[in-house]
């Protein structure tokens, strides 16, 4: 065997699930397909994600980069403004965390798997992938000088994101259930005045005014730029639209509050496009191999709930996978599959009442109960798998009830 474990992809969970396979005293070795750093979405991170950074060791590495703290979110449409703080959560826990570049953060994550002797081989694609042999798990990469390589391991994790590596060489991949959307994205020099009523230390989420199935995020960096996209139905956007930046700027500046803030933002960076992101499996895990974050499933990134899903599926994975490489016997439909999935199932419920129109009228209702908005503000932080938090539990019907008595906005 090359090693005891090997980990597609060093993004977030690939990371962590090194970091933590490391303090086991399991060998690890990462192959990577880009180089780092390189560009990522998925910038806005949630409270929950702290705890599992901390529990891998790398949570005071971030801490010293001087990321933009984030504290809560904040909501826009037609004129309206509601914020969540997560000061004011229902859950116990972290209450703040970071919004980031992700070139930036997940090099760091990966320097700090790196530095407790977690080799990574950048620009290795994965070609082939056998779990024929019960014990031994094989792939094949292709270096950046075209040479192929073979690599052994007892237990791979693959952790490849929207490469979606294994669910596309083993066939595992199945339709989303969700509508297929589109998002247009770029960084931008935002220059919005120090003075005023914006907040920094919160993502801003805003609805077009004609389109509420189309929205839009702003996440501030501490650098004095942000990170601007919308989300689209599959073919709203022109198909002849060439420039693609000018077309998301005229975009934000149909919503008011976005129009008010950017006014005199210089849009620098070239705006990109991806569509089909969410996806889904029919397992997410098989003989030698367990599937981590997006590789396995990814819904959509309206609640970015993106990062915390995989550095949630890292911390439970690990776990078993060194019980595995033991000889212990672990169920991992039960006790990795099932468990993982209550948290998403709960993501998913409040993601697909966002685009149905009751999420948006709960939230931005101004009779709201501040018990109730406590509960929603811990989901909104991330802590989907806390089952004491009734808004966590029978998520539809809890959602559609609140919505029928709320008004419309």
């Amino acid at each position: 065997m090359d090693t005891d474990v090997l980990i597609i992809g060093a993004g977030p969970s690939g990371a962590l699930a090194a970091c933590l396979l490391a303090e086991l005293g399991h060998q690890t070795l990462i192959l990577e397909k880009e180089q780092f750093p390189r560009f990522s979405i998925g910038e806005s991170l949630l409270p929950q994600c702290m705890e599992f950074m901390e529990r891998a060791g790398v949570l005071d590495r971030i801490a010293e980069e001087g990321f933009q703290l984030k504290n809560g979110a904040a909501f826009s449409h037609a004129g309206k403004l509601t914020e969540f703080d997560f000061s004011q959560q229902y859950t116990s826990g972290w209450n703040s965390t970071y919004q980031v570049p992700r070139a930036h953060f997940d090099k760091v994550l990966a320097d700090a798997a790196e530095n407790r002797g977690i080799p990574i081989h950048y620009r290795h694609r994965i070609i082939s992938a056998d779990f024929g042999v019960p014990g031994m798990a094989r792939l094949t990469s292709v270096d950046p000088h075209g040479e192929q390589q073979d690599w052994t391991a007892s237990w791979v994790l693959d952790a490849s994101g929207f490469g979606r590596v294994l669910p596309r060489l083993l066939d595992l991949e199945t339709p989303s259930s969700l509508p297929p959307r589109l998002a247009l994205f770029t960084h931008v020099e935002d220059r919005i005045p120090s003075t005023g009523d914006y907040d920094r230390d919160k993502i801003l989420i805003a609805i077009h005014p004609h389109h509420p199935e189309i929205w839009y995020w702003l996440i501030p960096f501490s650098n004095g730029r942000s990170s601007l996209g919308v989300v689209v139905p599959q073919g709203f956007l022109p198909t002849t639209e060439d420039d693609l930046t000018a077309l998301l700027r005229d975009l934000a500046m149909e919503e008011p509050r976005l129009r008010e803030l950017l006014q005199q933002a210089r849009f620098d960076t070239p705006a990109r496009t991806i569509g089909g992101y969410s996806a889904n499996v029919k397992r997410l895990s098989g003989e030698g191999y367990v599937l981590l974050g997006n590789a396995g499933e990814f819904l959509d990134p309206v609640f970015s709930s993106g990062v915390t899903i995989a550095m949630k599926s890292a911390t439970l994975a690990v776990p078993l996978v060194d019980r595995q490489l033991r000889g212990e016997p672990v169920d991992w439909a039960k006790e990795y599959e099932q468990p993982l999935r209550r948290g998403i199932e709960v993501f998913r419920a409040y993601v697909d009442a966002w685009y149905d129109g009751s999420f948006q009228r709960v939230i931005f209702d101004s009779r709201q109960l501040a018990g109730i908005k406590a509960m929603i503000c811990s989901i909104l932080a991330g802590y989907a798998w806390d089952e004491t938090n009734p808004m966590s539990q029978r998520c539809e019907q809890r959602l559609k009830a609140l919505a029928e008595l709320c008004l419309p906005i």
